[in-house]
């Protein structure tokens, strides 16, 4: 299996860094990521197509179609030259999923990337008021700096480890010797979660010294606070009702 790469242009980075933006649990990496790379101007450079990706194009109101890919954008944040994997899509099977991330894997080797940063989603299944951002790296020597950023580091979770190209990711960079990080929200997963985002975007200003504006994706964060607090109300009328029926 192996993904058709179509480069806009080949940009002269610097010791870039990388951070992963696919979609998840909640969308949390997806829209953390997305938000970084608008803030900062990025700039699309290649489009990755691959038979992992699901067989199909999207045609839009001229119904000229658009086939399903990822795609690496660069800009800079901060002083760091920065290679963003976005998109709408991941592999559409776990070996679908292991080669994308493997051919781009081979395209951040040929860009000398100096570190992985991944996102996503950590599902609780439950609505939550103030979401941890959980952290998972290559080497133990990165939990320090991580967990003065506010990382949180929970022995064996996930439990059922980091699934997609974020696990992924994070692994062929190990293997390659490339300092990884994967950053996880926690999300109930049941919504796109803009405040989950908002977590890990304050890391990521944290780690990057950069302070964007964040006022739109508070603004989105506000309205998750309500959802959960109509949430939290209609359960808590469930209860009242199943007691008084009991009694």
């Amino acid at each position: 299996m192996a993904s058709i790469i179509r480069y806009d242009s080949k940009p002269a980075l610097k010791d870039p860094f990388f951070i992963e933006a696919l979609p998840g649990i909640g969308n949390v990496g997806k829209v953390a990521g997305d938000f970084i790379a608008d803030s900062v101007k990025a700039v699309k450079f290649a489009s990755i197509y691959s038979e992992g990706l699901p067989p199909q194009v999207n045609l839009d109101e001229d119904s000229v179609i658009d086939m399903a890919r990822n795609e690496l954008w660069y800009g800079k944040v901060g002083d760091r030259d920065v290679i963003f994997l976005r998109g709408e899509f991941q592999g559409s099977t776990p070996e679908g999923q292991y080669y994308l991330a493997q051919d781009v894997m081979k395209e951040l080797l040929k860009m000398d990337v100096r570190k992985i940063i991944t996102l996503g989603g950590y599902g609780t299944g439950a609505m939550v008021d103030e979401p941890r951002v959980l952290g998972a790296v290559s080497d133990k020597r990165l939990k320090e700096d991580l967990s003065e950023y506010g990382v949180v580091f929970s022995p064996n979770d996930p439990q059922a480890g980091i699934i997609g190209a974020a696990g992924l990711l994070i692994g062929f960079g190990k293997i390659y010797g490339i300092d990884s990080v994967c950053l996880m929200g926690e999300t109930s997963g049941f919504f796109v979660d803009h405040k989950s985002a908002k977590a890990i975007v304050d890391i990521l200003m944290k780690m990057f010294d950069v302070k964007l504006d964040t006022k739109d994706l508070e603004e989105k964060a506000g309205q998750i606070d309500e959802l959960t607090a109509k949430v939290k109300e209609a359960e808590d009328q469930d209860t009242h009702e199943d007691l008084s029926y009991i009694g």
